[in-house]
């Protein structure tokens, strides 16, 4: 597992974004595992920038994201197929029809095999994670074992507490969602996790301790043969990653 200290968000969204263009521009016609989140933000509106003044062509690109809250319509706010329309898809060349995010209404046990059948025909050049302040991928909650196939999750208080600042009210939150399973997050090609945010428990677990943890799913990560991490400075310090 590669690891990269960077000095504050703004080269964060910089360096991830290089991970991502060298790919783009080697391999047109690859698909991006994307992810939603705060983590990301800026490394899409990086990525539009480069689209914009320096060509960056996503014209063949296809995508698949990892979740999307159950019971959100597409055109709600606090969607995740809204969520990449409004960072990244509306701001550059990609073609929609080749994007997809789960569907979170209607019959779920269908979209799910949807879902699946996605993700069993497509090979994800690399995915992109967050990571939640309890350790979770996507939405791939701490647990006894981990679910290798897209499925429903409930989801813990403390992931419903975290995205509350989203909605009028914590009683909005959604509290289940459709995932990657971990079996097809660790089938991408690659790995890039971006760590945004005040999650010193999850950062300290995943790169100070030297086991893989069902109840910390960001431990999966060190199984992975080409998985990167961005990790802001000052984490990596409180953490003690670095003096």
């Amino acid at each position: 597992m590669r690891v990269l200290v960077v000095k504050d968000a703004a080269e964060a969204a910089k360096v991830s974004a290089d991970i991502i263009e060298k790919i783009v521009r080697e391999e047109p016609e690859c698909t991006l595992g994307l992810a939603t989140g705060s983590s990301p933000v800026g490394m899409y509106q990086e990525l539009a920038r480069r689209c914009a003044d320096e060509g960056l062509d996503f014209s063949k690109i296809h995508s698949v994201n990892l979740d999307e809250y159950v019971g959100l319509e597409p055109t709600h706010d606090q969607s995740y197929r809204y969520f990449m329309n409004d960072n990244l898809f509306d701001h550059i060349n990609i073609d929609k029809a080749n994007t997809y995010v789960a569907k979170g209404t209607g019959d779920i046990e269908e979209n799910l095999k949807e879902f699946n059948a996605v993700l069993d025909k497509t090979d994800i050049r690399i995915q992109v994670l967050g990571v939640g302040p309890d350790g979770h991928l996507g939405f791939n909650e701490p647990g006894a074992f981990m679910r290798d196939g897209a499925h429903m999750e409930i989801l813990d208080d403390s992931t419903i507490e975290a995205n509350k600042r989203f909605f009028a009210s914590k009683e909005d939150v959604p509290t289940k969602a459709v995932t990657m399973g971990m079996g097809n997050i660790m089938r991408a090609q690659a790995l890039l996790m971006i760590i945004g945010g005040h999650k010193p428990e999850a950062a300290s677990r995943l790169l100070m301790e030297d086991k893989i943890d069902p109840m910390c799913p960001a431990t999966f990560m060190r199984m992975h043969r080409d998985a990167t991490v961005v990790i802001e400075e000052a984490l990596a310090k409180e953490i003690g990653y670095i003096k």
